[in-house]
């Protein structure tokens, strides 16, 4: 809240009774604040931080219970060694519900860490081509598209034109409908080829989301490790198949019997 000197806003110096400092109507903070001048908690009021007469109470299954006293209610959750939990506190009486609210907490984080670990974004990944590219050039652009495609990404394909190439923008529109076309069986065109001053641009998505495609991804890896862990297994069978061994009547010398016996 900000103060200033009535004398110094017009009309407020006869509104004001103590002849002092008052506060400007237009600078006054209206956010809601504690009674310690902070703001409101959002955090649920529990047991004997409810502060009320009486609560409507709901048992710990859902089963309403009714209109009791605060006191009753408090009673009632220490018999069943619950939490008295304040979760409508703007309905007339207050709603309150028995429950174990360390629980309570805790399924809620971890449905917060679930759904934020199932949250998808989806990332646009930008891929430049000239009208007049080269086939190597293009087949290699065409793998990360195809890349970038199968990870479920977005892709968008900008064709870059230079001096008299911007007279002839069928070059990029016929470039950019070969490239869709091979990669049809991964992607579909999202936003067909417009001009865009120098440039033309294209936007491909993916059929799969990224969620399938991360589980897919992920899915390949295993089975790579799995076959490589298999052939390092079958060449160390070979290996030991194959080692040489010793025959049964020829002694291994030890090496006291390398020491001449002189020294």
């Amino acid at each position: 809240m900000v103060w200033s000197s009535c004398g110094d806003l017009p009309g407020l110096a006869s509104a004001c009774h103590g002849g002092g400092l008052c506060a400007a109507p237009s600078q006054v903070d209206h956010r809601p604040h504690g009674p310690h001048g902070g703001p409101i908690s959002t955090e649920l009021r529990i047991n004997d931080r409810i502060r009320v007469p009486e609560v409507r109470l709901v048992g710990p299954n859902g089963e309403t219970v009714g209109i009791v006293r605060i006191d009753d209610a408090l009673r009632l959750a220490q018999e069943s060694d619950l939490d008295l939990v304040e979760v409508a506190p703007t309905a007339r009486p207050p709603v309150c519900k028995l429950m174990d609210y360390g629980k309570f907490k805790y399924e809620n984080a971890q449905k917060a860490r679930e759904a934020r670990r199932n949250q998808t974004n989806v990332i646009i990944k930008e891929m430049k081509l000239r009208p007049k590219i080269d086939a190597h050039d293009y087949e290699t652009k065409k793998g990360h598209v195809v890349r970038f495609l199968k990870a479920g990404d977005k892709v968008k394909i900008t064709i870059m034109f230079r001096g008299r190439e911007q007279h002839r923008p069928e070059l990029g529109r016929r470039l950019l409908q070969r490239l869709a076309e091979d990669v049809t069986e991964l992607g579909f065109v999202e936003s067909s080829p417009k001009q865009d001053g120098r440039n033309m641009i294209m936007v491909l998505g993916p059929h799969k989301k990224k969620a399938e495609a991360k589980l897919e991804v992920k899915a390949a890896k295993a089975e790579r490790a799995a076959e490589r862990e298999a052939e390092r297994e079958a060449e160390h069978a070979e290996r030991t198949a194959t080692a040489p061994t010793l025959p049964e009547d020829k002694k291994p010398r030890r090496r006291s019997e390398n020491i001449d016996a002189d020294m």
